[in-house]
């Protein structure tokens, strides 16, 4: 079986040093470190948002579930966000709202659901784009589980060893998780929701992976947002113009794979400054500092996909 996320890492190395819109900035990343509590536990899922008290089957199903439809950046600011949520929390309690009152969708009943049930779920508009295509992405989760396990969620960890990156490897073969990028003939398995995947069943207490160092960053908008406020990407005026007026940025343009690519290369080598630290926890603690006011307040670049 390939090694997807090794590919991954010698892909993302030779866009950098063709990319034309984006650069990292090497010199500042050991004195950035420096500001980094890397060397602090990674926290597990917050128990106000996420599913964190119940039997192991309904969390692997919760958290394959959250992770299908774990995507849509580029259409959060069109989705009614109570309580001034972000659009990823505004699905995530939704749908912990749903589990625990409710209980799990079996992979039966996922392998059929609409957007009109997706979006009551979400409290969302049922037209809304995003809703037809969460209900693309869990037919394919409800079809997979339903036809290769059995119907049991866990059975897809479990069949994954202890081994995160044979999960991810399983996983970037399922519509659901696909995320693949071509950049000047370059195959890029970013693959950022299968790794999430693998990180968050971990962080939940579902799986017990011994590989969780193989992961890489988690290639999304908001990381690379963070790493460039903080001064880590430089992205070129004509980019950054388009940015900060709001233009969607086209997934798979070499300007949307440059700054996903820089990204994770980025974060690689945050990582190999401290020992024993992993790109799966930097990428952590980068998303939740981009949750603050300063980063907020600066547009980052949105693309409508799937991938993120």
């Amino acid at each position: 079986m390939p090694d997807l996320l090794t590919d991954l890492r010698a892909a993302c190395a030779t866009v950098v040093e063709r990319a034309t819109h984006v650069r990292i900035e090497y010199e500042r990343i050991p004195g950035y470190v420096g500001t980094l509590p890397i060397d602090v536990p990674v926290s597990g899922p917050d128990p106000e948002a996420h599913l964190t008290e119940a039997p192991r089957e309904e969390l692997a199903a919760y958290w394959l579930t959250l992770d299908a439809i774990n995507y849509g950046s580029g259409w959060f600011p069109t989705l009614r966000k109570p309580g001034g949520r972000s659009g990823y929390f505004t699905i995530a309690t939704a749908l912990t709202e749903r589990f625990t009152t409710r209980g799990s969708w079996s992979a039966a009943r996922l392998a059929d659901i609409d957007a009109v049930e997706i979006a009551g779920t979400l409290r969302q508009d049922p037209d809304h784009e995003l809703m037809a295509l969460f209900a693309d992405s869990l037919n394919d989760l409800g079809r997979q589980v339903s036809d290769e396990h059995g119907g049991r969620f866990a059975d897809v960890v479990d069949a994954a060893g202890s081994s995160a990156v044979t999960l991810v490897q399983t996983l970037s073969g399922w519509e659901s998780f696909a995320d693949t990028s071509r950049y000047d003939g370059i195959e890029l398995p970013f693959l950022k929701r299968a790794q999430i995947a693998a990180a968050d069943l971990s962080r939940a207490g579902v799986a017990a992976f011994r590989d969780l160092d193989r992961l890489t960053m988690f290639a999304d908008n908001l990381v690379p947002h963070v790493l460039r406020l903080d001064g880590l990407l430089h992205y070129d005026d004509a980019l950054l113009e388009r940015i900060e007026r709001g233009e969607l940025i086209e997934h798979d343009s070499p300007e949307e794979i440059e700054i996903r690519a820089c990204a994770v290369h980025t974060v690689a080598r945050i990582a190999a400054e401290r020992a024993g630290a992993r790109e799966a926890d930097v990428d952590s603690l980068l998303w939740h500092r981009g949750r603050e006011a300063r980063y907020k307040a600066v547009p980052r670049h949105r693309s409508r996909c799937t991938a993120y």
